[in-house]
């Protein structure tokens, strides 16, 4: 059996939806020949690519004004720009 590394290792996410929306979850997972994990694993990677760019894990991390649009709006201005020359 593989070993996975700590990367690699899944968390357990839990979320309540209405009988009618986990019902046309299955449909919509049955029509891809998809299990209702990987069909809510890809459509959830697929709005996090949507919302979050290219911006990876590590990223996401990490204070800026790249991964934080409210960081970026108070540190661009004239006040600000008197650091980015240090």
């Amino acid at each position: 059996m593989e070993t996975m590394t700590a990367n690699e290792r899944r968390a357990r996410l839990s979320v309540d939806v209405s009988r009618e929306t986990r019902r046309r979850i299955h449909m919509a997972a049955a029509r891809r020949d998809q299990s209702i994990r990987q069909y809510v694993s890809d459509a959830v990677e697929a709005r996090l690519k949507e919302d979050l760019g290219d911006l990876t894990p590590e990223d996401v991390l990490v204070l800026s004004e790249r991964t934080d649009p409210v960081l970026a709006e108070l540190w661009d201005n004239p006040k600000d720009a008197a650091y980015d020359e240090l």
